[in-house]
């Protein structure tokens, strides 16, 4: 089942969040981005994503 951060969004599997480590998350998430080349992506600046993945919009 995917997890996604309540901190910075991103989708993972099990564990913590490989990004920030955090242990808070969510299971149900709407909408979603994914981030290939954050340097170059108008979405990433615009959302301040600094780091490729798949991200949640809205976390419920």
């Amino acid at each position: 089942m995917k997890r996604v951060c309540k901190q910075c969004k991103v989708f993972f599997e099990e564990g913590n969040c490989p990004l920030c480590k955090n242990s808070d998350f969510a299971t149900t998430w709407q909408g979603r981005i994914n981030i290939i080349d954050p340097e170059k992506s108008l979405v990433a600046k615009k959302t301040c994503l600094k780091s490729e993945g798949d991200y949640a919009i809205k976390i419920r």
